[in-house]
């Protein structure tokens, strides 16, 4: 329920800048205590500014939300997308999963199959599958400025060049109509192509808050890799390489 009206309370503020705590609340249905202690969680996560009695969403290019928060975001529908993902998997299967919380639903279920390797540049979710008991590789690298969530540079690009992946699941931030998937950190990109070039099977993990959007860095197109698994269909992906979670 939290999550909700931190969501409910964030498009509020991306529609309208700026609103006091007194006018959020009357949107939302909630009271003032409640509006000012969900702000002051989206504060600490840096989504959004306190001032002035109210609150400001910050600009996208300036922060990155905490992993512990996006985890949270559309969590249902990242969880639905993963179980139906998975069905691509094979035992003895070489896995690449990028560093975003879709990618982590993922590896929650990774020790259902026997004898899988995992590479990964995401940090939260190496710690995950060495809790799961599951074969992991960290791709090292430097802890990225701008998502300290991920390992990023040179180092991790080249150890991704040394494996053979059977499958990479990967995502992003948007997707737009013309089938072109964006990301808003440029050296999350380079890291993902290299996943993709050294991959046999590609599958772009996307709940439908990414659709119809754009972003700054142009990371494919959809024709560059093989499914896009989603929580809903839609009509400008070729129905081949969509699988949508039931």
């Amino acid at each position: 329920m939290k999550a909700n009206q931190q969501q409910e309370i964030l498009k509020l503020l991306e529609e309208n800048q700026f609103l006091k705590v007194e006018q959020i609340a009357e949107k939302i249905f909630l009271s003032p205590s409640s509006v000012r202690r969900a702000l002051n969680t989206l504060q600490q996560t840096g989504l959004v500014t306190r001032i002035h009695g109210g609150a400001k969403l910050n600009n996208e290019n300036n922060f990155s939300p905490s992993f512990t928060f996006r985890i949270h975001q559309n969590s249902f529908e990242k969880k639905k997308i993963a179980l139906s993902a998975i069905k691509l998997i094979k035992d003895g299967d070489v896995i690449f999963l990028d560093g975003t919380t879709s990618a982590f639903f993922i590896a929650e279920y990774l020790s259902e199959f026997r004898n899988i390797k995992v590479i990964t540049n995401g940090i939260d979710t190496l710690s995950l599958l060495s809790k799961k008991g599951v074969t992991a590789y960290s791709t090292g690298g430097q802890v990225s400025k701008e998502n300290p969530s991920v390992l990023v540079g040179r180092y991790a690009e080249n150890t991704i060049n040394n494996f053979r992946a059977d499958i990479t699941f990967f995502s992003a931030q948007s997707i737009n109509t013309d089938c072109e998937i964006y990301d808003c950190f440029e050296e999350e990109n380079f890291i993902r192509r290299a996943m993709i070039r050294n991959s046999k099977t590609n599958v772009f993990l996307c709940d439908d808050a990414k659709f119809n959007r754009t972003s700054h860095y142009r990371l494919c197109s959809v024709n560059d890799i093989d499914y896009v698994v989603s929580n809903t269909e839609q009509d400008f992906i070729d129905k081949n390489k969509l699988i949508v979670s039931n």
